[in-house]
């Protein structure tokens, strides 16, 4: 029986990007979250100009009768553009520990008619999703901000499938033209160090967004 890896420690410092936990993993600061106060930002008309948010619904390549669990979800802005790809038979499980964000994506359910996407109030070191039940796994600009990043890969790889992908889209931290905050960025090198201590397969580097990586894993076992 193979050992688990071993959790790597948190550790906090005193001098840190002001826009940190101050608590650092692997070599990298864990940034503040983004309150339910910011959901506008989210819905921001101009985030498709910046974002290419429909590019990349497109790269994932959803089928109908998948099961894709959006965690932090937000404001659901993905989740919606995500569930039309999935019909008939299929669903995306929105993930968000912010209940405040999770009323706003069930307002827009109702205000839209749309059934294919149900709430799951996750944890900090859980998502809170049933074992092996997730065809796909995505976080758009959220993993940065794990506070607990070890605790919930851990929980997330559980309730993938065999074969099931985790997608990490995030900015770029090698590319200092990007306008956000570097705390903000994660670099490649990074999200696959901090991926080799789980049972996950790299198998796509895809730069085609013009701001953001789309890093995909593969769950091996």
């Amino acid at each position: 029986m193979q050992t688990p890896p071993k959790k790597p420690p948190y550790i906090r410092r005193a001098f840190h990007d002001p826009n940190g936990t101050g608590i650092f993993y692997l070599g990298r600061e864990i940034a503040q979250v983004m309150g339910h106060e910011g959901a506008d930002w989210l819905d921001r008309p101009e985030r498709e100009e910046e974002e290419a948010p429909t590019l990349l619904v497109k790269s994932l390549k959803l089928k109908p009768g998948m099961v894709v669990a959006d965690i932090g979800a937000g404001s659901g802005y993905l989740s919606f553009m995500m569930a039309k790809q999935l019909v008939p038979g299929g669903k995306v499980l929105a993930v968000d520990i912010q209940p405040e964000m999770l009323a706003i994506i069930e307002q827009k359910k109702k205000q839209n008619g749309i059934g294919n996407v149900e709430v799951v109030l996750g944890k900090t070191d859980d998502p809170k999703l049933p074992e092996k039940s997730c065809d796909l796994q995505i976080m758009v600009d959220v993993y940065h901000e794990f506070d607990k990043p070890y605790e919930m890969i851990s929980a997330m790889v559980k309730a993938l499938k065999i074969g099931g992908r985790i997608v990490f889209v995030e900015y770029r931290k090698e590319d200092p033209a990007v306008p956000i905050k570097e705390v903000h960025k994660l670099s490649v090198a990074q999200v696959k160090k901090e991926m080799a201590l789980f049972p996950l397969k790299f198998v796509e580097n895809n730069q085609t967004l013009p701001r953001q990586h789309i890093l995909i894993f593969e769950r091996v076992k």
